[in-house]
């Protein structure tokens, strides 16, 4: 039978102190009924103690209790215990036998873990001191009482134990490792032992011990701790015992073995905290690889100083540590010049292209609406616009170099796992490493494998982390693109994250404007080059009157007739137009109703033969058409009431509506399969009047959400 720990306060007995040579002529159960029941507070000093009105004035310590007995024999009184102290004996009579036999179990588990406190804080024998911590794990295992401190009080006192005592040898160091095991099975080490096992692990890496004893600790750390935060040291353990896998033969290959086993041979991890603090342990031990730039920051400028450049050079302190390293000899001058240098234009060089970013105008305009605000500039934008930063090399230690190559080695595992990815995109899509880090070519350059696999994902979940959190701030899309710091390739990454973006983006004129804006010029030159996505972007401006400047206009068609795939596309665009033109010509019908089973391919071919510039209601219900005719529907201008009720029209096409009708009052969406990711869009058509959504997989909060906007 298992029982409770006895707490404060759960004593509830008749209590009655007496000389040992009484002890005959008062144990009867007439006796004991002439007392009234009084509450014994449990102490840490004592086992108990009376209320004012009780017998007891002071508490017992526990280590003076010698015995604690069942009465058991004849005429005994009923669930009594007895406790031999020196000079007399205490009885305790409890209401019933299992509380009774929990109150027993309790100050027996009390008085020995005050004898092992006492045996263990003085050792003088390391034999004998190992033997009596096995008895104390033995008497943990097997005690029936059932509270989280039966096990952690023995792994405490061993705790205190190694900290008291560093000279201890590696023979010694093994043997408490393995004696203290089973109680670690199920409990965590407290934080003094996390350090003994942290120095085991650095200095002893290759012991059996971590293998057969740090792994299943480790496990279940992974598994079941909720916060690093509340227990830094359990994270640094964890991260000791990964760098001490690695300097196993096989290296990474035992650490791949372990995230193996921390995911499970199933589809789908079935424990869901294992990623988080994966991905908690790897920010940590990336960041310590860096500490010592970081701690240097002092002696650098600020990132409100390079974008706004209001501190000289011989206004700093003295410069960074020799470790930081500059690539070109000019960038002496170059930072002793600091101002005019930005108003230059910045070469950046790949293996094979030179992109010139013009920074002249952008630049300047940040930096003058930044003058005056308090606030840290954008941190891409500082590694971008200051030559001395976006140049720097960092020469890292040997030591933080394997572990930086550890730890971004599991990153690129942890990506491989299609169940893992969505939430490692949401972890990491606020940029979570410091900036010495992303000026670190090495470490981007490593990091681009997980971001390749963000961006081959088909699931918006995953590639939408592309982007940035919100308006502002610049995410991996920004820096890996063409200019910015991390860009090391002919612009492939870019044009695949525009495509996958572009794909699923509800937002697509959002999303032009800005390439637009900040990367035509990456654009042109990849469209140059016969990139077919950049075609396809170059294309879509020029659809969409993304581009004002006539000049610049004439410039794109240039580039888009300069090779065969731009020409092809740019010739069906201009027969789009021409269509274009001819359906929103004025006249044709105001109302239409298409057949039920009618597709995508009818609906196209009957808006091109005609005009339908008048056409304000038009109903598809009940037939098969799907998102694939919102590019047909965007180019009804009048159009006020669209009928989908019973289609196969989805989130994609929504938000493709979204954009373009702006005019439209009346949406049927009932039994569509649209989801609240499609209809959420809907938030920008002010002028919508009428939504239905019965039957649709709509939820309650975008319900509230859709209330507010409509």
């Amino acid at each position: 039978m298992r029982y409770k720990l006895l707490q404060e306060g759960d004593i509830q007995v008749c209590a009655i102190r007496h000389p040992r040579t009484f002890l005959s002529k008062i144990l009867t159960s007439k006796f004991l009924r002439r007392w009234e029941p009084h509450h014994l507070t449990l102490a840490d000093t004592g086992v108990a103690s009376a209320t004012p009105t009780g017998y007891m004035e002071n508490s017992i310590s526990y280590s003076a209790i010698e015995d604690v007995q069942l009465l058991s024999w004849e005429n005994a009184p009923k669930y009594c215990l007895q406790l031999t102290i020196p000079g007399g004996t205490v009885l305790l009579q409890a209401a019933n036998s299992y509380l009774r036999d929990q109150w027993f179990h309790s100050l027996q588990w009390k008085k020995k873990i005050y004898k092992y406190k006492k045996v263990l804080s003085n050792p003088s024998r390391w034999e004998v001191v190992l033997k009596e911590i096995r008895t104390l794990v033995d008497m943990a295992l097997t005690s029936p009482l059932q509270d989280d401190s039966i096990h952690q009080a023995p792994l405490e006192i061993v705790s205190k134990l190694l900290s008291e005592n560093n000279n201890l040898t590696t023979q010694d160091h093994e043997s408490i490792i393995v004696a203290i095991a089973p109680l670690l099975e199920n409990n965590h080490p407290p934080p003094d032992l996390c350090e003994f096992f942290c120095k085991h692990c650095r200095e002893r890496p290759r012991s059996m011990v971590v293998i057969e004893v740090f792994t299943p600790v480790v496990q279940r750390i992974l598994k079941h701790n909720m916060d690093f935060g509340k227990c830094p040291r359990l994270r640094l353990f964890t991260q000791e015992y990964i760098l001490a896998l690695n300097e196993l033969n096989a290296g990474m290959e035992v650490v791949k073995k372990f995230i193996h086993s921390m995911h499970g041979p199933t589809g789908q991890c079935p424990h869901p905290r294992v990623l988080p603090n994966l991905v908690a342990v790897c920010l940590a031990a990336i960041y310590s690889c860096y500490e010592e730039f970081i701690n240097s920051r002092d002696n650098s400028p600020s990132l409100k100083e390079i974008r706004n450049g209001c501190q000289q050079q011989c206004d700093r302190k003295p410069n960074l540590p020799l470790r930081l390293l500059h690539t070109s000899p000019d960038l002496v001058s170059q930072e002793a010049t600091l101002t005019e240098s930005r108003l230059k234009p910045v070469i950046v060089t790949s293996n094979e292209i030179h992109v010139e970013v013009e920074r002249n105008n952008t630049a300047n305009q940040k930096m003058t609406a930044n003058v005056g605000n308090d606030s840290e500039p954008n941190l891409i934008d500082c590694l971008m616009v200051s030559p001395t930063c976006s140049t720097m090399s960092i020469e890292l230690s040997a030591q933080a170099d394997r572990i930086l190559g550890c730890y971004v080695e599991i990153l690129k595992m942890l990506s491989d796992y299609d169940d893992w990815r969505p939430a490692l995109a949401s972890l990491l899509q606020p940029i979570p490493f410091p900036k010495e880090a992303l000026a670190h070519e090495k470490f981007t350059k490593e990091l681009k494998y997980v971001i390749q696999r963000f961006a081959e994902d088909p699931r918006q979940e995953v590639h939408s982390c592309l982007l940035s959190v919100r308006a502002g701030k610049d995410g991996w899309f920004q820096l890996y693109s063409p200019g910015g710091v991390a860009c090391d390739d002919d612009g492939e990454l870019f044009a695949s994250m525009v495509h996958i973006l572009m794909g699923s983006c509800y937002k697509t004129k959002k999303f032009l404007l800005s390439l637009a804006e900040n990367k035509l010029g990456p654009c042109m030159l990849l469209a140059l080059r016969g990139n077919q996505t950049m075609v396809e972007i170059l294309c879509l401006m020029l659809e969409y009157n993304i581009i004002d400047n006539n000049d610049t206009q004439l410039q794109i068609i240039s580039t888009l007739e300069s090779t065969d795939v731009g020409k092809r596309m740019y010739e069906q665009l201009c027969d789009r137009q021409r269509e274009l033109k001819e359906l929103q010509r004025k006249g044709g019908p105001t109302r239409l109703t298409l057949p039920s089973k009618s597709t995508d391919a009818d609906l196209a071919r009957l808006l091109s033969s005609g005009s339908f510039g008048n056409l304000e209601n038009l109903s598809l219900a009940f037939t098969n058409v799907t998102s694939a005719c919102a590019e047909h529907l965007i180019k009804l201008p009048s159009l006020k009431q669209l009928n989908l009720w019973s289609t196969q029209f989805g989130d994609a096409g929504l938000r493709l509506l979204s954009e373009h009708l702006t005019m439209l009052q009346v949406l049927n969406l009932c039994e569509t399969p649209v989801t609240d990711a499609g209809l959420l869009a809907l938030s920008s058509m002010k002028s919508l009047c009428s939504l239905n959504m019965n039957s649709t997989k709509l939820s309650a909060d975008t319900y509230e959400d859709l209330k507010v906007f409509l």
